[in-house]
């Protein structure tokens, strides 16, 4: 690891060419996304997927989500019946991550799927990371730009504190504008499907779509990221559904409890997702020894932000 601080890059033609170098050489780069700051390296280079774990300190147990920029890219690495093809039809640009059998043959780090037969794949909206990943020409593994299991980063500075002389460069693309991490789907090939995490895509518009509830979890296998039952903390216990908060305790609040800093003070769901790990930094960062978060109606995306939060939680 160095010293160096991460370059920060400029959102505009010679950053994203810039980035998009870096990366067919083989390096690291921070990149934005409409969900949080992807750590990206090209996913068919055993090394440089390496250099994804090494500088997150993640566990090589969990996969990685693979950046693609459209359906065509994504038919050459993942096999997609008819019901892969209408989900990434209806969510694709966007907040939607689908586990699809691997294609035999297809040029990705075995790293990447962690020795899963299955592969993770999205096609984001983000207008920087759409012309970095044309740019390049490349299918883009891209956890979230963080150490593993801390906060995720919605901001450029974010990835500065937690990755620090981790990596080579940062695309300035401001603040995330959904602020929690894909929706990602299995497909099983026989009609059903599990959601595997929420996100912004919510549960209630996926049945509408596919016409069923999602089956059930049967086992405990890490098939994609966000699954680890310890994850997204800011270092410090956290308690939920808090409506006062202890001296020693720092309040996420929401809606009419306002805490020391507000989810959304007007109880706006979006705005809560958006705002969320910038409110978990903030409180890492606080001379309080623990965090309350107040009640979030678990309902639509606040399904996606109780997820983070019980997960925050289990440390």
């Amino acid at each position: 690891m160095s010293d160096k601080p991460a370059e920060l890059l400029t959102p505009d033609d010679a950053g994203i060419a810039l980035a998009a170098a870096l990366l067919r050489a083989g390096a690291t780069v921070a990149l934005p996304t409409e969900t949080v700051y992807g750590l990206a390296a090209r996913a068919d280079d055993a090394t440089a997927v390496a250099a994804i774990y090494r500088a997150k300190g993640r566990p090589d147990f969990n996969p990685l989500i693979v950046h693609v920029p459209g359906i065509a890219a994504a038919r050459a690495l993942a096999m997609l019946d008819e019901q892969a093809e209408q989900v990434a039809q209806a969510f694709w640009p966007g907040p939607l991550t689908l586990v699809l059998p691997l294609r035999p043959g297809a040029a990705i780090a075995p790293a990447v799927t962690a020795g899963l037969p299955t592969i993770a794949l999205r096609c984001p909206a983000h207008p920087l990371m759409r012309a970095v990943l044309e740019e390049s020409g490349l299918p883009l593994a891209a956890p979230s730009a963080n150490r593993s299991g801390a906060v995720s980063p919605t901001a450029p500075a974010h990835v500065a504190a937690s990755l620090g002389g981790r990596i080579g460069a940062i695309l300035d693309g401001g603040a995330c504008e959904s602020g929690v991490e894909s929706t990602i789907v299995a497909l099983r090939g026989d009609g059903s499907w599990q959601l595997l995490r929420h996100g912004p895509v919510t549960q209630d518009a996926l049945v509408a779509l596919l016409g069923q509830a999602p089956a059930p979890l049967a086992d405990a296998r890490i098939e994609a990221p966000g699954q680890l039952a310890s994850h997204y903390s800011p270092g410090k216990k956290l308690r939920l559904d808090a409506t006062t908060a202890d001296p020693d305790e720092f309040w996420i609040g929401f809606g009419p409890l306002a805490g020391d800093t507000s989810l959304s003070a007007s109880g706006d769901l979006a705005e809560a997702a958006a705002r969320l790990y910038a409110a978990l930094h903030l409180a890492a960062a606080a001379p309080q020894r623990r965090v309350a978060v107040a009640p979030v109606p678990d309902e639509g995306v606040g399904a996606a932000i109780n997820d983070r939060l019980r997960r925050a939680a289990a440390d």
